[in-house]
């Protein structure tokens, strides 16, 4: 049976990173049709800018301080604090402390994945 999505192991050392460009940066991590996981970097002061999509969308604060605003309310998150966007709710973030996010997406972000030449 063919294979859709990732491997089984993804290691940290053998996934590329995608530079976003204004102190982003991102690295798939696993993925099928129905979930992925994308792991984001930004530092101090970069902005991930007001945006919304279809997917589901939890966000696990690794590391870090972010002001996240979410359909319209503004806090500020953490290590270890969690987020939940749902579809086509409008968010974005200032990184007030460099720091890490981890993604989870559902349905996965085809968007993300480069087109094959």
């Amino acid at each position: 049976m063919e294979r859709t999505g990732s491997k089984a192991f993804i290691f940290e050392s053998e996934t590329p990173w995608e530079e976003l460009g204004s102190g982003v940066r991102r690295q798939i991590l696993g993925y099928d049709g129905q979930l992925m996981a994308v792991k984001v970097v930004f530092d101090k002061g970069a902005v991930g800018a007001p945006h919304h999509h279809y997917h589901s969308q939890c966000t696990y604060v690794a590391r870090g301080k972010f002001e996240f605003t979410i359909g319209g309310e503004t806090r500020v998150v953490s290590a270890g604090d969690c987020l939940f966007k749902t579809p086509d709710t409008s968010h974005g973030c200032i990184c007030l402390e460099e720091g890490m996010l981890i993604d989870m997406f559902s349905p996965m972000r085809a968007d993300f994945l480069k087109k094959e030449a």
